[in-house]
């Protein structure tokens, strides 16, 4: 029988390997969806992401015998935390049609850094100055990335940055409910009201996909889906604190796919500002570690 250190050793273990599973499949979804952008419209491919992943949760949840799992407390909370999430993908997908995938993922590793600036006032967190003087580099990295009045800014980086704002808020809701809602009921209400409310801005445009397409499409919500199913699986394993630096890993996935696939090489200033904005995520991940007394905490 396993000794009670080397079972949190295997889990730590199983969770890191669960979120940087997790960051591959993210980048996959980013990939897949600004390659698919090139043929149809990006609200389009936004929309039929959540609508396989809504399909898909219910397909595998079997949700028609367990109607359990919908159950909400906060079915207001679980609508406004869906409708941040399709503004993230949709505003995503959009910054992909017009950046190269690192530049967008960069732009969107500040998350964590708006993340940490607005859980005060939202969920009443103290930030210290060490942690806010983080968050204010962290900014800087975005602005080396896109460089505003030297030539590169375009509309994609206002697209990209209005995703990181509502990925920031999405987040804050999830952490807000995250105690008193299941894990299968927000992978479904995050899918379903990404469908619902994306339907009347996405059908009037959309485009009958060729057939080529269609396997593509479907991998949108396979992607999506099981990435966030992963991502919950395995912060119920192993401290936040922990795993939250893997999730960068996505950046390699995308640099990868990026150049296989779109010739896209990232340019010295997307490097730079990364790398700026990912030191001070981990720096501030260090800092919430140490405030909780190097204990981490599970979510």
């Amino acid at each position: 029988m396993s000794s009670p250190s080397l079972l949190t050793s295997s889990d730590t273990l199983r969770g890191i390997l669960l979120m940087t599973a997790t960051a591959a499949l993210f980048g996959c979804l980013d990939t897949t969806a600004k390659f698919l952008g090139q043929y149809m419209p990006a609200v389009e491919v936004a929309w039929l992401r959540f609508v396989t992943h809504t399909v898909l949760v219910v397909l595998l949840l079997r949700l028609w015998s367990r109607p359990f799992h919908l159950k909400t407390r906060r079915p207001l909370l679980q609508i406004v935390r869906g409708t941040f999430m399709f503004g993230t993908t949709s505003l995503n997908f959009v910054a992909l049609t017009y950046l190269d995938l690192t530049e967008a993922v960069s732009i969107m590793f500040a998350t964590p850094l708006l993340v940490t600036a607005l859980a005060g006032p939202f969920l009443g967190e103290k930030v210290g100055m060490r942690r806010w003087t983080a968050v204010s580099i962290g900014f800087l990295g975005v602005v080396v990335i896109t460089r505003p009045g030297f030539g590169t800014f375009n509309v994609g980086v206002l697209f990209s940055l209005g995703a990181m704002l509502t990925n920031a808020f999405y987040i804050l809701l999830t952490r807000k409910i995250g105690t008193t809602e299941s894990s299968e009921g927000m992978i479904f209400y995050s899918g379903a009201v990404g469908a619902v409310g994306l339907a009347p801005v996405a059908l009037p445009s959309a485009v009958m996909p060729e057939l080529w397409l269609v396997p593509l499409v479907f991998l949108t919500g396979v992607f999506g889906g099981f990435g966030h199913y992963l991502l919950i699986r395995a912060h119920r394993i192993a401290p936040a604190s922990t795993l939250a630096p893997f999730i960068y890993t996505q950046i390699l996935w995308m640099t990868l796919t990026g150049y296989v696939i779109f010739d896209e090489i990232p340019g010295l200033w997307t490097v730079i500002g990364a790398s700026i904005v990912v030191g001070s995520g981990l720096y501030i991940l260090h800092r919430e570690h140490l405030r909780k007394g190097g204990a981490g905490g599970r979510v």
